[in-house]
């Protein structure tokens, strides 16, 4: 059975599509959540993502602030995406009752533990295997005797926004492969020029650094 793990497309649609195209045939998908904000096509990620076959979609943070129609931060970045991307969503009833976890070969997935960033060093005490997302990096890590791993974002990379990241999961050994591609970013800043998004909004894309190296060197360093 093979598994593709997948967070955090945040209306990223191009991500998306060189995600699936990218990963291939699949058994099973589970998606971390996050699928909506930021990005200009929520509408189009959550019918997407609905699609796929055998799909598992978890509810993340900003699925939450769509329901409840507010952020709960105190950064305003994140406000004002969220309000800009409300004024163009109306799928909001397939947004609701979505699961909060799932179990699958020894494994817990969900959008984050704690309800905390989790990064590479981010000290915990981990008690299960795990797949994570939300923190928008992707890792690998063993502690206690147990395996975190953190498929990162498909949308929104962190350290290279022209970058999709996820993973591959084979629950019959626990194999666990972590994955990137690339696609292009600028799709992405010419249709939130087109929708009229703020400047500010714009400027978090673009100010954001890229991956310009062959794609042979992004696997050899992720791997």
């Amino acid at each position: 059975m093979r598994v593709i793990v997948f967070s955090d497309i945040h209306g990223n649609l191009p991500a998306l599509e060189a995600m699936l195209a990218h990963a291939g045939p699949a058994d099973q998908y589970i998606c971390l959540g996050d699928v909506v904000n930021y990005g200009p096509w929520g509408e189009e990620c959550v019918h997407k993502v609905l699609g796929l076959p055998n799909c598992i979609w978890l509810e993340g943070n900003h699925e939450t602030y769509f329901l409840s129609g507010s952020y709960d931060g105190t950064h305003p970045l994140p406000r004002i995406f969220l309000e800009q991307c409300l004024r163009r969503f109306h799928s909001f009833e397939l947004l609701k009752n979505l699961p909060l976890e799932h179990e699958l070969g020894g494994f817990r997935f969900v959008h984050t533990l704690e309800n905390r960033n989790i990064y590479p060093d981010t000290a915990i005490d981990l008690q299960e295997n795990a797949f994570i997302g939300h923190s928008h990096h992707q890792f690998r890590r063993e502690i206690n005797g147990y395996t975190l791993v953190n498929t990162g974002s498909v949308g929104q990379n962190r350290k290279y926004i022209n970058i999709v990241s996820y993973a591959v999961f084979y629950p019959a050994t626990g194999a666990v492969e972590l994955c990137n591609t690339g696609y292009d970013e600028q799709l992405v800043l010419r249709e939130m020029a087109k929708c009229h998004y703020p400047p500010e909004c714009i400027a978090y894309y673009d100010q954001k650094l890229r991956w310009t190296a062959p794609a042979h060197e992004l696997a050899a360093s992720t791997n």
